[in-house]
């Protein structure tokens, strides 16, 4: 059990509680005896899940962060945003064309954008999420799926918005325009997808099935592997 003076005070929906400084935001609130049932998923800074916005008292400065990763600080006033109610468009992906048409019909608020850089210091990635913004209002598809390629859809990006955009969701939607149709495709994946839906490896793998582990193990251990 921890010494009272090892603890620290954070504020939870308005309440004090006393918790070990080197706890993140999340373990915290578990430590406080908070059940976290929304907000929670990965746990490992990867979903985006858990975006919270805190301040620490006598800083007027509002603060993100994942409650995953973000680790608590004395004085610290947290709130969970575990959803932020932004546009979000609905379409069918294999409809689409990849042009600056599509992207400004399904968000048109895109060229709204002020480019104040709100959301970039919101950003838990560290993500230039204005510059991303910036190749959207050019109709720069390729550019837009680049540069935002790390986003995790947390949303506090939005939540900091004076203009109101969805970053996140512009920007997955151009990510998915990208895959789909401006990615170079790899001619000998595609070969060999028709090779394996044309049954040519279906004898080998039934050999490999009846191997037991070891044998496994020795096969992988002595396979080709291409140059880097």
């Amino acid at each position: 059990m921890e010494e009272q003076n090892d603890l620290i005070p954070v504020y939870i929906m308005g309440k004090q509680y006393m918790v070990p400084p080197t706890l993140t935001i999340m373990k915290a609130m578990e430590y406080a005896g908070y059940q976290l049932i929304r907000g929670v998923g990965c746990r490992g800074g990867f979903c985006g899940a858990c975006g919270t916005a805190y301040r620490i008292l006598g800083d007027p400065k509002l603060y993100f962060g994942l409650a995953c990763q973000t680790v608590v600080q004395p004085g610290m006033y947290l709130a969970q945003i575990p959803f932020f109610p932004a546009p979000r468009a609905t379409y069918d992906i294999t409809k689409l064309e990849p042009t600056a048409t599509t992207l400004f019909s399904l968000y048109p608020e895109v060229l709204r954008c002020l480019g104040c850089g709100a959301c970039t210091k919101a950003c838990p990635q560290d993500i230039d999420v204005r510059n991303y913004m910036a190749a959207g209002m050019r109709g720069d598809i390729a550019a837009l799926a680049d540069i935002s390629f790390d986003c995790i859809m947390c949303g506090l990006c939005a939540v900091r918005c004076p203009a109101e955009e969805a970053q996140y969701n512009i920007a997955i939607l151009a990510r998915r325009l990208y895959g789909r149709y401006l990615t170079p495709r790899s001619q000998h994946l595609q070969a060999r997808l028709g090779e394996l839906e044309e049954g040519k490896f279906d004898a080998e793998m039934a050999e490999l099935k009846k191997l037991s582990k070891e044998d496994l193990v020795a096969q992988y251990k002595a396979r080709d592997i291409e140059p880097k």
